[in-house]
């Protein structure tokens, strides 16, 4: 499957659906720009979600996604708006995807589903999605406890299930991680944290700053010896919470300890109490930049890199 026929795309590159930041502008300029502009859900009430995706229908007619956490308590609820408001696509993760497939196709909505291992790649293959997204752990937000890197993960899946369009998403946020994702098989790329430090995203300015100004060890997992681990940026939170890990906390009090939080980092920009979840691919961003910009240097970056790459040069001739 050719992923930008598929969808009706000019590049096949699908933006993330991040809590508190995956909101219609950003959504719009990405699908304006030639990708895949994501609304994130997770966040999302019911009227809030039925006026973002009205007003990225009334900005473009390019085609979007909505991203759907399905163990979310009103999962149900927003694949009815999804499904009442025609949108072309859902992208649905942490939860069983046979619960919604069948309802979201039957309706002509392309489905696709995150998953962190073979295993689940295998269940949604069963299920019926149109297309699989192979996070790996170098993803920002919440993780599979499998920890699986993105590339092995890629591979794993493609090993497995044979021609099966995947997608690759997970510290990935140049032209470079791009045409090598295309080179190992994915069919497009998903991105997250380098679309929230673009200019539309309505992030907080500090959470923005905060990935400009990460380097490669900034980022942490936590939270995973109660539940999905959360890849983050460093900060107080973050410690707090390894802390009470280390200490045996019950899932209950950690758990209780992320309540608020994303929103606080994210939309407030309170960079030592809130979750500041990004990937990474922090070490590879170093401005903010419209997201045109951002497309159409990681395209041309691919591009080169396809171009002027020969294998051969890296063998011995002896």
């Amino acid at each position: 499957m050719k992923l930008c026929e598929f969808l009706g795309i000019k590049y096949p590159i699908i933006q993330a659906g991040m809590v508190w930041a995956a909101t219609s502008p950003l959504a719009i300029a990405v699908s304006k720009n030639g990708g895949l502009g994501t609304i994130g859900a997770g966040s999302m009430s019911e009227e809030e979600l039925r006026d973002q995706i009205r007003q990225v229908k009334d900005a473009t007619d390019k085609p979007f996604a909505v991203n759907i956490p399905i163990m979310y308590g009103n999962a149900e609820t927003q694949i009815k708006i999804a499904i009442e408001e025609k949108v072309p696509v859902v992208i649905t993760s942490a939860g069983n995807p046979k619960l919604f497939t069948p309802v979201l196709k039957d309706h002509g909505i392309k489905v696709f589903h995150v998953v962190s291992s073979v295993k689940f790649a295998k269940k949604a293959f069963e299920a019926g999605v149109d297309v699989i997204i192979a996070e790996g752990t170098e993803a920002g937000g919440h993780n599979g406890r499998e920890g699986i890197a993105t590339f092995p993960l890629l591979r794993a899946i493609l090993s497995e299930l044979g021609d099966v369009p995947v997608v690759a998403a997970g510290g990935i946020a140049d032209g470079w991680g791009f045409a090598a994702a295309l080179m190992a098989g994915a069919s497009g790329i998903q991105m997250g944290t380098r679309f929230v430090a673009t200019s539309e995203c309505e992030a907080h300015p500090a959470f923005k700053d905060a990935i400009v100004k990460a380097k490669d060890q900034d980022t942490v997992l936590i939270g995973g010896s109660v539940m999905a681990p959360t890849r983050v940026i460093r900060n107080r939170f973050a410690d707090e919470v390894l802390k009470a890990e280390r200490e045996g906390k019950s899932a209950e009090e950690i758990g209780l300890m992320f309540r608020g939080r994303s929103r606080l980092g994210i939309r407030e920009g309170d960079l030592e109490n809130g979750s500041l979840m990004a990937g990474q691919s922090v070490a590879l961003i170093n401005e903010i930049l419209p997201v045109k910009e951002v497309i159409n240097r990681i395209v041309n970056e691919a591009l080169l890199a396809a171009r002027s790459f020969n294998i051969q040069n890296l063998f011995c001739s002896h």
